[in-house]
């Protein structure tokens, strides 16, 4: 991988449009002041999102859903992982024309944060207990390595939060314009070949400024990620910040900084630094690339509000000119970037670790879980011996510590809960985000539809499998939560005209995209092709024929995103 820092625009997103005579301030504080210029900055400045928790805790728990002020409830809950969910029974063609009220219903969504991914079983066994008497069983892994509860009523919320933190565990800006749960690799700390383990940093980040006011008041959302395994197996290309172990020629082993990644509407790659960070520096690049973010980041338009609108208008360059000279005070050493990595980033199957035992990574159909089924997972761990478990940016679940003799009395009773250690190449490759169920931004269902499409296509290769590893990724809406421009196979949820003139629920296609693996030096965005849309109800129909195509058409060892990126628009359809 070249270490040139210049952006390839065909392959990382669009650049925005330098600014011609700026009419219109970008709200940039450290430019423009601090004068809010549109609603949701004016409540942030009225009174900071952290601040609500004494008010749910003292009013609206007392008070009931009625009871809530309309700013707190769509703007400052966020901040402690609440968001109101999507009332039963709209359709997503009234996903853009009714107002947040209209939609929701007076239940919530709550995020559990998980720094890193890592779980003790007390903790799975009390969210497992907290969704079983709380959620009404509801439970869902997302790409996050967070699990998300639904149905929480506001009454039972402190109660919640007193039982998460009697276990180490915190809802603390799991949503909002705050940083977001920072994503570890989740074999920290016990991998074989990990160049080092990342848990100290993100312990630091995470103890040192999460909840902290100067912090928690972003111009939107900003996502960190961290590892120290070879793999790179936390999606760094497509996080505001990433730190990437690399082994310096000269100084050893510490991060690749990664800055501007975020997909969403207008995807756009994150791009390196070309700097690198010794450990103890990794808190203190953080904190000044957030407080860059926090400073400079564009605040007027809403979805202009990313780092990655400011990156693309500065360049690597100038982002680390300004990170240096402004924020740390000292420069960062230059760094090469890392070689491409070396094997999946799911961990599924069965792993040695460093100190002879074994990790065993299994995946829950599309991330859907439940309280019963969490609980039933904590005390077939222990019952062989492990107190640690793990969830992964790819929807996955990783057990640890388990010796050799007990691996196979754990992939069966794995198996029997609905994990499969040894699923199907489908199975293995597929996320779903939320989709309409819960989510008001949604415009279609997804975790039945991924799930019912996994299952046709798994009885339709029985005995073969597919012809080599195929990511399918189901999204609800363009927001690209489940990353559908980075799989090989993406579904971007909207309404389409089936062959009678009807609306149905469906998809556009995205082909061909992915992050660095060990197929692939660099990341990649999909590929479309005009009109290519796939019914909801013809996915695996769709698949199944996308993939045979493959199989007879590719030349050698290419891969389905080689395939899909050369190939005929007719092949494609």
């Amino acid at each position: 991988m070249s270490t040139d820092t210049t952006p390839n625009t065909a392959n990382r997103g669009a650049r925005t449009r330098a600014a011609r005579g700026a009419k219109k301030p970008h709200g940039q504080w450290k430019i423009d002041g601090t004068e809010p210029l549109n609603a949701n900055e004016e409540f942030k400045r009225e009174d900071g999102g952290l601040n609500v928790r004494e008010r749910i805790e003292n009013v609206y728990a007392k008070g009931g859903f009625a009871s809530i002020d309309s700013t707190d409830l769509h703007g400052r809950f966020r901040w402690w992982g609440l968001y109101t969910q999507r009332k039963p029974g709209i359709d997503g063609g009234k996903t853009a024309t009714l107002e947040p009220h209209e939609l929701e219903d007076e239940y919530f969504m709550l995020r559990v944060r998980i720094d890193g991914g890592q779980l003790t079983t007390e903790q799975l066994r009390v969210i497992g207990e907290i969704s079983t008497d709380f959620a009404r069983g509801s439970a869902d892994l997302t790409d996050r390595q967070n699990v998300q509860l639904h149905w929480i009523e506001i009454e039972s919320v402190p109660e919640i939060w007193r039982r998460l933190e009697a276990v180490g565990l915190h809802t603390t800006e799991a949503c909002g314009d705050v940083p977001r749960v920072i994503l570890g690799s989740p074999v920290a700390g016990v991998a074989a070949d990990e160049l080092i383990d990342p848990t100290p940093q993100i312990r630091e980040i995470s103890e040192r400024y999460i909840g902290d006011p100067a912090f928690a008041n972003l111009p939107r959302k900003y996502k960190t990620a961290i590892t120290g395994h070879p793999s790179q197996d936390v999606v760094h290309e497509i996080n505001d910040i990433s730190f990437v172990a690399i082994d310096h020629p000269e100084h050893g082993i510490g991060y690749d900084v990664w800055v501007g990644g975020a997909l969403a509407a207008v995807p756009r790659l994150g791009e390196r630094l070309g700097a690198w960070a010794r450990p103890d520096q990794v808190a203190e690049v953080w904190s000044g690339v957030t407080s860059i973010f926090r400073d400079y980041g564009y605040r007027r338009l809403r979805n202009k509000a990313r780092l990655k609108f400011l990156l693309a208008d500065w360049g690597p360059e100038k982002f680390r000119e300004v990170l240096e000279t402004e924020y740390l005070g000292y420069a960062l050493a230059d760094g090469p970037a890392p070689t491409r990595p070396t094997g999946p980033g799911d961990h599924i199957g069965v792993h040695r670790q460093k100190d002879g035992r074994f990790f065993v990574g299994a995946a829950p159909l599309v991330g859907r879980l439940s309280g019963e089924r969490l609980t039933k997972l904590a005390d077939l761990a222990e019952r062989h011996g492990s107190t640690r478990v793990r969830t992964t940016p790819h929807q996955k679940l990783l057990v640890l510590d388990i010796d050799e003799e007990r691996v196979e009395s754990l992939i069966q009773g794995l198996d029997e809960l609905g994990f499969s250690a040894r699923p199907s190449l489908i199975r293995r490759g597929t996320i779903a985000c939320t989709g309409i169920e819960y989510c008001k931004l949604a415009i279609v269902e997804t975790k039945d539809t991924a799930a019912r499409a996994v299952e046709e296509i798994e009885e339709r290769f029985a005995g073969t499998d597919l012809p080599a590893p195929l990511s399918l990724h189901v999204n609800g809406c363009p927001n690209s939560c489940a990353r559908v421009q980075t799989a090989d196979v993406g579904l971007k949820g909207q309404l389409i005209t089936d062959d009678d003139g009807n609306k149905v629920p469906g998809f556009q296609v995205h082909l061909g995209g992915g992050l660095a693996s060990q197929d692939r030096d660099e990341a990649g965005l999909g590929r479309t092709v005009r009109g290519l849309k796939v019914a909801a109800d013809d996915i695996a129909d769709y698949v199944e024929r996308v993939a045979r195509r493959y199989d007879a058409d590719r030349e050698g060892e290419e891969t389905f995103a080689q395939w899909a990126h050369r190939a005929d628009e007719e092949a494609l359809q």
